[in-house]
């Protein structure tokens, strides 16, 4: 059964999302969450490598999106075929260990991205954290997505929703 978490189907599917970029450790990329008229978000921008930093992000603020039970993450996109990655936190904290897990954003029609819980490492700063155990759905407090990994230049993800399955 799917839980829809996030429908950018109006601009009411974006409050409480913010961009979170590289500026906050002294880079120069930059990103906003837009909601495109024709009943989606848009993640864009541009991924700076200038002072050996290079990512971009975006995040809602901390809420309910616990999912017991849950076998993974689905989200409907339309990309560039850059690759991305799905951020989810367990906590409320603005800083702390993710769980992440990568993928393609395929250019052309609308596809649903399938994202198991064994998809999902836990990060901190973009390294791997040993001994924190699985993603647990159940203690899902906030979501969000992220462009890096050497990755320069303009980026665009359209989001129609993000739901756990």
């Amino acid at each position: 059964m799917q839980r829809i978490l996030f429908d950018f189907a109006s601009p009411d599917g974006l409050l409480g999302w913010s961009a979170i970029d590289d500026a906050v450790m002294g880079g120069a990329s930059a990103s906003r969450l837009r909601h495109d008229p024709r009943g989606h978000a848009v993640f864009e921008g541009t991924v700076s490598r200038r002072n050996n930093a290079g990512f971009a992000s975006v995040r809602c603020t901390p809420r309910a999106l616990g999912a017991a039970g849950a076998a993974g993450y689905c989200m409907r996109v339309r990309g560039d075929g850059m690759r991305y990655k799905l951020n989810l936190r367990i906590d409320d904290d603005f800083d702390g260990v993710s769980y992440q897990a990568a993928f393609i954003a395929p250019a052309g029609p609308w596809r649903d991205v399938r994202l198991p819980l064994a998809a999902f490492r836990a990060k901190f700063r973009g390294r791997e954290v040993a001994g924190m155990g699985p993603l647990d759905p159940a203690r899902v407090r906030q979501a969000g997505l992220m462009i890096g990994d050497g990755q320069a230049g303009a980026f665009m993800l359209e989001i129609g929703f993000i739901a756990c399955t």
